[in-house]
């Protein structure tokens, strides 16, 4: 009963997200490794949600594929990017975390 409700607001919540990063242009992304390691996975491109999907295309690929109700989104303190963790569909469903930078023109 106590749940539901919070769980309804973190749904709205990463719908929101997603909405506001639908077509955002991308300057980089870099991917986080549990080790603390880091690397870029890729340079230009766009966010697109697809239905309940959220894709990260970038280089003539998607990089990134999860369903927008169990992603994590977080906002950079700088508001220059976003901090995304979920299940990626495109890469056999690993956890992944990201860090994609937006490019504020083409």
């Amino acid at each position: 009963m106590f749940g539901k409700k919070k769980n309804e607001k973190g749904r709205a919540f990463r719908r929101d997200a997603a909405a506001r990063l639908d077509g955002k242009y991308i300057k980089c992304v870099v991917e986080r490794f549990d080790d603390g390691g880091e690397s870029t996975v890729g340079r230009t491109g766009a966010f697109i949600v697809k239905g309940d999907e959220l894709l990260i295309y970038s280089e003539e690929k998607v990089i990134f594929r999860s369903l927008i109700d169990s992603t994590d989104f977080s906002e950079l303190q700088s508001l220059g990017g976003i901090i995304i963790g979920g299940e990626d569909i495109e890469h056999e469903n690993a956890f992944r975390t990201l860090v994609v930078y937006y490019t504020y023109h083409i």
